[in-house]
C-alpha cells in the first residue's frame, strides 16, 4: 500500500493503457453507426422506423442493466475481471454481423454488444477515477470519453466508406474482429486492477457514505439526481442521432459516404471536444458546464428540423457534439465528487443505468413518432425534452464547488 500513489502523472502508464482499451471499446459501437439501418432496409426489407430502431432499444436496455451490475459487482470481483469479461462477450459480435441471415441475428449481436459496453466501458471509467484520485477528475474523464467516442467516429466513418466502396457486408465488420482481439489481449495481459488505489483514497476521504445509493443517485440527492436525469435525456439525443440521422439523410438524397461523414462528425466533435471540456470541468463550475451543454443541445435539435444541405448538417452535427462534450466528462466528475470512494463504482453504475436507458427510450419514442407523424416531429420532441432537462439542472443542482470559476450565478433552487 505504501507504494500506491494517486494522480494522473503518477499512474500515466496504466492510465494510457486504459485510454487505449476504451478506444477499442468505443470502436465496437462505431461498427454499427453508419450502416445498420441500410442493412435493415436493403438486405432484410425492414421499412418501419420503429422496427429498424429495435437494435438500439435492445442495446440500450442490455447496456443499462450491465452498467448497473458492473458498478454493483466492481468491489466484489475486481474491475479488471469485469473488463476482461466484457471483452469475452464481444468475441462473437463481428462474426454475427457478417453472417446474420435475418434481423433477429442483428438483435442478438446487440445484446452481446450491450453487455460488452456495459462491463468494459464502465470498468475503464471507474479504474481511471481510481487512479487519479480527487484532482483532475474532469480531465481524466475527458481523456477517457475522448478515446471512446473519437473511436466511435473513426470506425463509423471507416465502415461508411468501406460500405460505399465494397458493400455493407462483410468488409466493414472485419474492423470489429481486430478491435475485439486487441481489446481482449490488452485487458488480460497489460491492465492491472485498481482496488488498492481505492483503499488509498478511502483513507483520506471525508465524504459521507450514501444512505441509499440507488435512490440517492437516481433522484433524492440534488446533484446526483440532476446528473442522472440529464444523462438519460442526453442519451435520448444519442439514440435519436444513431437511429434517425442515417434515415433522415438517406431520405434527403445523401449517399452512404455523406451519411458516414455526418454520423461520424457528431461523435468526433464529442470525442475530441472532451480533451478540452474535461479540463474545463476542473476549472469552471460543473453546474454551469452541465446547464450550458444541455441548453446548446436543445437549441441545435430544434434548428435541425429545418436543415436541408450538407453544410447545415455538418455545422449542426458539430455543435451537437460540442454540447454533448460539455456534459459527458462533467457528469462523471460530478458523481465522483459527490460520492465516497466505496460508493463510487455503484453510483456510477446506477447513473449509467439511467443514462443508457435513454438509448432505448429515445429509440422507441422517436421511432414511434417518426412512423406516426414524421422524423422532424421526433427530433423536435427530443429538443424540447432536452430544454426541460437543462431547466432542472439550473433550478435543482446545489453544487458547492466554491473554488470553481462560475460563468454565472443562481439565486433560486428547487
Amino acid at each position: 500500500m505504501e507504494n500506491i500513489k494517486l494522480g494522473l502523472k503518477e499512474n500515466w502508464k496504466q492510465f494510457s493503457l486504459l485510454v487505449l482499451v476504451n478506444a477499442f471499446v468505443g470502436g465496437m459501437v462505431g461498427l454499427e453507426r453508419s450502416i445498420l439501418p441500410e442493412i435493415a432496409e436493403k438486405e432484410f426489407g425492414i421499412a418501419a422506423t420503429s422496427a429498424i430502431l429495435s437494435f438500439i432499444v435492445v442495446f440500450g436496455v442490455v447496456k443499462a442493466i450491465s452498467n448497473y451490475y458492473a458498478g454493483a459487482l466492481a468491489n466484489r470481483f475486481g474491475r479488471k475481471n469485469l473488463l476482461v469479461l466484457g471483452w469475452i462477450f464481444a468475441i462473437p459480435i463481428p462474426f454475427i454481423l457478417i453472417y446474420a441471415e435475418n434481423w433477429n441475428w442483428i438483435i442478438a449481436a446487440n445484446v452481446l454488444l450491450g453487455i460488452n459496453q456495459g462491463l468494459a466501458w464502465s470498468s475503464t471509467v471507474v479504474m481511471k477515477i481510481d487512479l487519479v484520485g480527487e484532482k483532475q477528475r474532469g480531465f481524466a474523464m475527458g481523456l477517457n470519453e475522448f478515446a471512446g467516442y473519437f473511436a466511435v467516429a473513426v470506425v463509423a466513418f471507416l465502415t461508411g466508406w468501406i460500405a460505399s466502396e465494397y458493400g455493407v457486408r462483410p468488409y466493414p465488420f472485419y474492423l470489429g474482429i481486430g478491435l475485439m482481439i486487441l481489446g481482449l489481449l490488452f485487458s488480460i495481459f497489460l491492465i492491472k486492477d485498481t482496488r488498492h488505489h481505492v483503499a488509498k483514497e478511502e483513507g483520506s476521504s471525508d465524504m459521507l457514505r450514501l444512505k441509499n445509493i440507488f435512490w440517492d443517485t437516481t433522484w433524492k440527492d440534488k446533484n446526483l439526481g440532476s446528473v442522472s436525469q440529464a444523462g438519460l435525456i442526453n442519451n435520448l439525443n444519442d439514440g435519436m442521432a444513431w437511429g434517425l440521422f442515417p434515415i433522415l439523410l438517406s431520405g434527403k438524397g445523401f449517399n452512404l459516404e455523406q451519411i458516414g461523414i455526418v454520423t461520424a462528425l457528431y461523435p468526433a466533435v464529442w470525442g475530441i471536444g472532451q480533451l478540452f471540456t474535461g479540463r474545463m470541468a476542473d476549472i469552471f463550475s460543473k453546474k454551469n458546464m452541465l446547464f450550458m451543454g444541455m441548453l446548446l443541445q436543445a437549441i441545435v435539435l430544434v434548428i435541425l428540423v429545418w436543415a436541408e444541405t450538407m453544410t447545415h448538417f455538418v455545422i449542426l452535427s458539430s455543435l451537437l457534439g460540442w454540447g454533448t462534450a460539455m456534459v459527458y466528462p462533467t457528469f462523471l466528475a460530478t458523481i465522483a465528487d459527490n460520492t465516497h470512494p466505496q460508493d463510487r463504482a455503484k453510483s456510477i453504475g446506477i447513473f449509467r443505468l439511467w443514462r443508457d436507458l435513454g438509448y432505448a427510450i429515445g429509440a422507441i419514442l422517436t421511432g414511434v413518432i417518426a412512423d406516426l407523424v414524421s422524423i422532424e416531429a421526433a427530433i423536435m420532441l427530443i429538443g424540447i425534452l432536452t430544454l426541460i432537462s437543462a431547466g432542472i439542472i439550473f433550478l435543482r443542482m446545489d453544487y458547492k464547488d466554491n473554488k470553481a470559476v462560475k460563468l454565472f450565478k443562481y439565486k433560486n433552487q428547487l
